[in-house]
């Protein structure tokens, strides 16, 4: 039995904006996608066994809620890997997820599990794909999926993988998602906070095709002030158009956002994809962890963490 233990880290946008809609029905994006310290485990295992016909998957998670099948990234991760290299394999992967990132959050908990499972299964079959090429897997499975990619094999050394120009923390994400260009990280710490409710992507979605956008985040300036190691320039232009909906939609995460915001030497305050998270950023640590004991009373789920660099 060989294994690989990974840090699935979760996601923040510190941009989201919505170009128009592909043919396809897709929603074209422009986002930059910023990777931060709180994670899920992740240990891929496998298990060679001559008496099976073929190769396994078995999926255990420590969330008695979440599904072990097809409905779970992790899954399809590994059915797609599977379904392109398993060759003459004969055994069983076995995925054990520890989850501490919220479930629908708008963090990229779920693509980052999946991301986990590429890689895992790359590493362990000595497989030798670079970033790119798992990250051409990962656009077929989900749009944060590729980053997720990227910040993974940027953060886990063991894979060997941090010399390849596409191991980044932090990305300009554009097409659906696919189409990624690494970015220097911002160095921040961060208090996200989720109110109890989960957000449908997709209903969010079909939601803003009925908004009208006026106030677009500058992409590019973000992408020009984290060159530049220029904090201000980077938080005056971050925005995520989806909270024209789901702030109107969910007064709890409007509510959130409102304290979020309260809080002493706050810097940006902003909902991460398309919610329920919030959060703001810190430069003082004794600031970070005054505000994660306010919102800490409002929402259980609250963390204080930092990005990673």
């Amino acid at each position: 039995m060989k294994l690989i233990n990974l840090k699935s880290c979760a996601k923040l946008n510190l941009a989201f904006d919505l170009i128009g809609k592909l043919p396809n029905g897709y929603h074209e994006v422009r986002m930059i996608m910023q990777q931060i310290e709180l994670c899920d485990d992740v240990c891929v295992r496998w298990v060679p066994d001559d008496s099976l016909s073929g190769v396994m998957i078995e999926v255990h998670t420590n969330k008695y809620f979440l599904p072990t099948d097809r409905r779970n990234n992790a899954y399809t991760a590994a059915e797609v890997m599977i379904e392109k290299f398993a060759g003459k394999r004969r055994g069983t992967v076995r995925i054990d997820i520890r989850k501490n990132i919220p479930v629908a959050a708008g963090l990229a908990g779920g693509s980052g599990n999946g991301a986990a499972v590429l890689h895992g299964i790359s590493y362990l079959w000595d497989l030798g794909l670079s970033v790119s090429e798992l990250c051409g897997i990962a656009a077929g499975l989900g749009a944060d999926m590729p980053f997720s990619v990227m910040g993974q094999a940027r953060v886990n050394a063991e894979l060997g993988l941090t010399a390849d120009p596409m191991a980044s923390s932090c990305a300009l994400a554009e097409g659906v998602g696919e189409r990624l260009t690494p970015l220097l990280p911002l160095d921040s710490l961060v208090v996200v906070s989720k109110p109890k409710l989960s957000v449908s992507t997709k209903v969010v979605y079909q939601g803003m095709d009925k908004v009208f956008i006026e106030d677009r985040p500058d992409v590019d300036a973000i992408a020009a002030g984290l060159r530049g190691n220029d904090r201000a320039k980077v938080e005056s232009n971050m925005g995520n158009v989806l909270e024209l909906y789901t702030l109107k939609e969910y007064n709890s995460v409007l509510y959130t956002k409102c304290k979020m915001a309260e809080n002493k030497n706050i810097g940006k305050v902003l909902m991460s994809g398309s919610g329920p998270s919030v959060y703001g950023l810190f430069t003082s640590r004794r600031d970070a962890q005054e505000a994660y004991d306010v919102m800490r009373r409002i929402n259980d789920e609250t963390y204080l963490t930092r990005t990673t660099v």
